[in-house]
């Protein structure tokens, strides 16, 4: 690399639009350095244009006509929180100041992360692949009877997305909607999604020549820590939007005779078996009696 060549690094991102780091003050904190032919290269990270992020905030809040005490107060913030965001020094701030400070304005605050170029993507793509396999190698086995239709799209008056698992049993015409969450990043975001993919998939059904007289949902998360954490943190929420669980989601999809809404917590080991067996039935206690 030569004498003020710009290192390309990762590309700056604001409100969920990359700019180009060679352009001219694409990127002011921290400055482009310059890299002389004796010091080794290195990947250096360039933070996003911080004066820029500080007058969209400025502006959104003349906008509503709001002194930066009235911000305060909403956000929950020091005034000197406000100020000092609006004068760029967006660095001097924690994550959760900033977006308080944005989400009491109405201001999308996206952060994209990068690793390696596309590898991210096929890191995160292939933790739901594997999911996807397992739910689907599950039914194979256990639930003979449910057609499964898998990363179904759709495109209904302006409403697009993905179904990750759309499952069809022609003899109770029952239609599920299967959401695949590797992750909770936003548990609002998550029912919110679920219930439009609930509310428009007897559409996307009829276009297969589904007709259907129930449509049910069930949100499958990874099994972890983390997903247990804050699935017990939203709680009341997670369980007024999908009042089963795992065992009677089960019993479900054995007969699937009415509407339904579970959530559960999905691993390899715990489920495949589980969704495969067969009750057992027991005997009545006069036969046992007779023997």
């Amino acid at each position: 690399m030569s004498v003020g060549e710009v290192d390309p690094g990762t590309q700056c991102t604001v409100f969920g639009h990359e700019t180009d780091p060679y352009a001219l003050g694409a990127c002011r904190w921290p400055p482009p350095k310059l890299i002389s032919r004796s010091e080794p290269a290195r990947t250096t990270m360039r933070g996003m244009d911080d004066q820029r992020v500080g007058a969209t905030f400025r502006a959104a809040r003349i906008k509503r006509k709001w002194r930066q005490e009235d911000v305060a107060r909403a956000a929950r913030v020091s005034r000197g929180s406000v100020s000092r965001v609006e004068r760029g020094h967006v660095d001097t701030l924690s994550l959760r100041t900033t977006r308080a400070i944005a989400a009491v304005l109405d201001i999308r605050l996206e952060l994209l992360p990068r690793w390696r170029g596309g590898d991210l993507d096929r890191m995160l793509n292939a933790r739901h692949s594997a999911l996807h396999e397992s739910v689907a190698r599950a039914f194979r086995r256990g639930l003979p009877d449910w057609i499964l239709a898998p990363e179904v799209s759709f495109s209904i008056w302006g409403e697009r997305g993905v179904i990750d698992i759309l499952a069809w049993h022609p003899g109770e015409r029952a239609l599920l909607v299967t959401e695949l969450k590797t992750d909770i990043a936003d548990a609002n975001e998550m029912v919110g999604t679920a219930d439009r993919k609930r509310r428009l998939a007897a559409q996307v059904a009829k276009e297969r020549g589904w007709d259907p007289v129930s449509v049910s949902v069930w949100v499958i998360v990874s099994a972890s820590r983390t997903n247990r954490r804050r699935i017990a943190a939203h709680g009341a929420m997670l369980r007024a939007a999908f009042p089963g669980d795992g065992r009677s989601i089960r019993a479900w999809l054995r007969r699937p005779d009415r509407q339904t809404a579970a959530l559960s917590t999905w691993s390899e080991a715990s489920n495949l078996g589980r969704l495969a067996s067969v009750r057992r039935v027991r005997r009545p206690a006069a036969r046992r009696a007779a023997r």
